[in-house]
């Protein structure tokens, strides 16, 4: 499958993919009879716990959330999954199905889903060793590196009570009124623990051989058809590469895909590597479509119909998969979140009104890990949509607008959608604010989708969008309006350091804009969200997230026709910047970057040879580079310790600061940012009402998520 190159495309972006644009979409529209069901067209709303599971009283926020997406024109609403017993739960008292008195609460949710014209497949997942609790079982006791207890080995007896679970959930998931069911064989969770060598050391009738390591998951697709009868569905997600070492090769991958059809599996549905995988599978600088490739292949080795997944986010990329026969259906889960109206934009020709899924992780995977609701960054209805309800004004108001970033553009639009006259006013010549310096950043061009977005959605509410306009606290009094939104963002701090108005010193947003050049060596100073992105800049390759093969060599990832799991030698070109990121706090340089996507720019800065230095004091900065400070590490208090942990011979001199010069060309600026409210306290008194949002708000480490809820919420209130 080739590879294309970015280039500018009908909306004016990069478009990276490996299929070109389409403007019309046959092949995703199409429908799919299944036999006794046909499904509207080929788009399945993938499986995402959004929270809203473990708990009946949240049943019906989640029959709304489903509904609507239903009504958005989803074919097939997979749901987040559900154990089939106690031990195969998430979390202490999270999400199962295992009682009628539970499945007569899931009615709600599948009476909504029907009621909105979509289908609806209950997930059925066995956490195994990736529970959060202390009587987790696996198929033998190891513990998992992402949890913290070790499991315990199921018995013989225990394997097959765990099967008898699995399709008594599946009836009950049938008298619940769902569609069908989902059997997650994926993602390193029980089933894919007892299909791969790493987890599986059994020598019984359940491991010891790839055809008795393939019993459990081909029995239990086996046993739950013969309970559930013909006509419901019976979805497999099998690992298609699962990125760990001593994974499944791709010969077991296909004879378990053949020996689950024979089983009675109505459609397979790819998943993409474990969780406790170092590759990246759906972050924003996984390129689009990136696995298709495997689905294409496992048609080839079934005749079942198969479902392609993973970083499919526009309906051009969806098309491509399916014009070309790579799979049957695509599944799409967190660009559901950001816009539920998905396929009914595309059936529409409304392609660029669809609020693109950027896989930033923030606000769905991140919180889902912080055990808080999902919702979406770019959407913060998703998951609250009866609680952030955005229905017509009662009585309309004219509304100025000021700073077109974020949380600006968010409220702008918002207002005018809800009926409210609305002037965006914008200081510089176009929208976007930080999302206009992030989409520059190597591995998050996808920001360029919602500038986009954006600036169709203020053509399609009305709002009246002044650019290249300061407007002044006169100006808007003047204006006539009856309330005014601040949401001017923020400017980059400069900090109090000898020597920071030396010619080698610049912003990031100087840096990143283009507006000045970094020279070979490069000191970046301020190692949070800002300066990690930074050094990427400085050390990634820009066509990184657009060609499919050069991620693949950067990430080690080979054919698992050639190696178990998938894994092959990274290899990363040598960077043209060479970096040092430093930081004042002595704590590990990303701790507070998100959990799901922290771990991915650690990992990267390492492969580029990013020097990180930690408890930094600056000194000066003058033609011969940066002068510097570092504090010593932290060391044990041996009084404080048990004399066997105590630490021994440590050199009094390890106790005294170190001063070093760093020779670079240029010194970044990363060191946080102010706040922009002049014009908010100018407007102080004026008698007018008065909404500071977004950075001007809060100038805390760059925080989109939290500007676009802000701003819509105030939206929502006017």
């Amino acid at each position: 499958m080739g590879v294309r190159k970015a280039t500018p495309g009908r909306l004016g972006i990069a478009e990276p993919g490996p299929y070109p644009r389409v403007v019309s979409f046959p092949n995703l529209l199409a429908p799919l009879d299944l036999g006794h069901l046909t499904l509207k067209n080929r788009v399945v709303m993938g499986s995402m716990h959004t929270g809203l599971e473990d708990r009946a009283r949240d049943f019906p926020k989640l029959a709304e959330f489903f509904a609507e997406r239903a009504r958005g024109g989803a074919a097939l609403i997979v749901t987040g999954g559900f154990a089939p017993n106690i031990e195969g739960t998430l979390l202490p008292l999270a999400s199962k199905l295992t009682t009628a008195r539970e499945a007569r609460q899931h009615r709600v949710i599948t009476d909504a889903v029907h009621a909105a014209g979509g289908r609806v497949a209950l997930q059925l997942l066995h956490a195994g060793r990736y529970a959060y609790t202390p009587w987790c079982v696996a198929p033998s006791s190891i513990k998992s590196p992402i949890s913290r207890f070790r499991p315990r080995a199921l018995t013989a007896r225990g394997v097959e009570r765990t099967i008898d679970a699995f399709v008594r959930s599946a009836r009950l998931a049938r008298e619940a009124g769902y569609d069908g069911v989902e059997v997650m064989g994926s993602e390193g969770y029980l089933i894919n623990q007892f299909l791969a060598p790493r987890t599986n050391k059994r020598t019984d009738a359940w491991g010891g051989t790839p055809e008795k390591r393939r019993r459990f998951a081909v029995e239990i697709v086996r046993r739950i058809r013969e309970e559930v009868g013909a006509d419901f569905l019976v979805i497999y997600r099998i690992s298609a590469i699962d990125l760990v070492p001593d994974g499944q090769t791709w010969d077991e991958v296909a004879a378990l895909a053949r020996e689950v059809e024979a089983a009675g599996a109505s459609v397979l549905n790819l998943g993409i590597g474990w969780h406790e995988a170092r590759v990246p599978t759906i972050v924003t600088s996984v390129p689009r479509a990136a696995f298709a490739s495997y689905a294409a292949r496992l048609k080839s080795e079934t005749s079942l119909p198969v479902i392609a997944t993973n970083r499919i986010n526009m309906p051009e990329v969806a098309e491509g998969i399916l014009a070309a026969g790579d799979a049957d259906l695509v599944s799409l889960a967190r660009p559901f979140l950001a816009d539920p109206d998905w396929v009914r934009k595309a059936a529409e020709s409304r392609v660029d009104e669809i609020n693109t899924c950027i896989a930033c992780n923030q606000a769905c995977l991140d919180h889902t890990f912080k055990h808080k609701r999902a919702t979406c960054l770019l959407n913060p209805r998703a998951a609250y949509e009866t609680e952030l309800v955005l229905g017509p004004t009662r009585a309309a108001k004219k509304v100025a607008v000021v700073g077109a970033g974020p949380a600006g553009l968010a409220c702008a639009t918002t207002l005018a959608e809800r009926g409210h006259t609305v002037d965006l006013f914008e200081a510089a010549d176009d929208i976007g604010g930080q999302f206009a310096i992030a989409q520059r950043i190597p591995g998050k061009e996808e920001f360029a989708e919602s500038i986009r977005y954006f600036r169709r959605r203020v053509e399609v509410t009305g709002v009246r969008l002044h650019l290249s306009q300061r407007v002044s606290a006169q100006d808007l009094r003047d204006g006539g309006f009856d309330e005014v939104v601040v949401a001017t963002g923020v400017e980059p701090r400069i900090p109090d350091i000898d020597g920071v108005d030396h010619p080698s010193v610049m912003t990031y947003a100087e840096l990143v804009r283009g507006e000045r050049e970094a020279g070979p060596r490069v000191a970046v100073i301020g190692a949070g969200g800002i300066g990690v992105d930074v050094s990427e800049f400085l050390t990634g390759q820009p066509s990184a997230t657009l060609d499919l093969d050069l991620w693949r060599s950067e990430w080690g990832v080979g054919d698992p026709a050639t190696t178990r799991g998938g894994l092959a030698k990274s290899e990363v070109e040598t960077p043209k910047h060479e970096v040092v990121l430093l930081q004042r706090k002595s704590s590990s340089i990303g701790k507070g970057l998100g959990k799901t996507t922290g771990w991915v720019h650690r990992a990267s800065l390492r492969a580029k040879g990013v020097e990180q230095v930690i408890g930094v004091t600056y000194d000066r900065i003058d033609d011969a580079g940066l002068h510097v400070t570092i504090a010593p590490p932290a060391v044990d208090k041996p009084s404080r310790l048990p004399l066997r942990r105590r630490r021994k011979d440590v050199p009094d001199a390890a106790a005294v600061p170190t001063t070093r010069l760093i020779p670079v060309d240029t010194v970044v600026l990363c060191t946080g940012q102010e706040s922009v409210r002049t014009l908010a306290d100018e407007l102080a008194g004026s008698g007018l009402p008065v909404h500071v949002i977004g950075g001007a708000d809060v100038a805390a480490e760059l925080d989109a998520k939290r500007a676009i809820r802000q701003g819509t919420e105030v939206a929502a209130g006017i």
